[in-house]
């Protein structure tokens, strides 16, 4: 059975930085892409990034692109997102998800397995 657990979460001021992690579980890592997604109060689940098993290329969102980095350790079967610059508009529920293959994927619909989530605030 698959788990993705989230942690590194909190409340930060604008323009700090926070870095989430990820660890997985139950057969799950290094050939598999993984991603970052997140979802703030009354909106829709938005992609943030996604690295890809076996060759780690990345991908971002416009949104976050230059300030977030998404990395993974195939070792510790975890990955994280460094998040730099932070503005209040990051402001979200920060979601770990995982995909059963190692090819790119930026939509809800395309990931296979996904965590409870780690919060994220970002005041003014």
């Amino acid at each position: 059975q698959v788990q993705l657990v989230e942690s590194g979460g909190g409340l930060v001021q604008a323009g700090d930085s926070l870095r989430l992690s990820c660890a997985a579980s139950g057969g799950i890592f290094s050939n598999n892409t993984m991603g970052w997604f997140r979802q703030a109060p009354g909106k829709e689940r938005e992609f943030v990034a996604v690295i890809r098993g076996i060759v780690s290329s990345t991908v971002y969102a416009d949104s976050v692109e230059g300030r977030f980095t998404i990395s993974r350790d195939n070792a510790k079967n975890t990955v994280y997102l460094q998040m730099n610059r932070l503005t209040p508009e990051d402001t979200a529920v920060y979601i770990c998800a995982g995909r059963r293959t190692f090819r790119a994927a930026s939509t809800v619909q395309e990931f296979d397995f996904w965590g409870q989530g780690t919060q994220v605030t970002v005041s003014s």
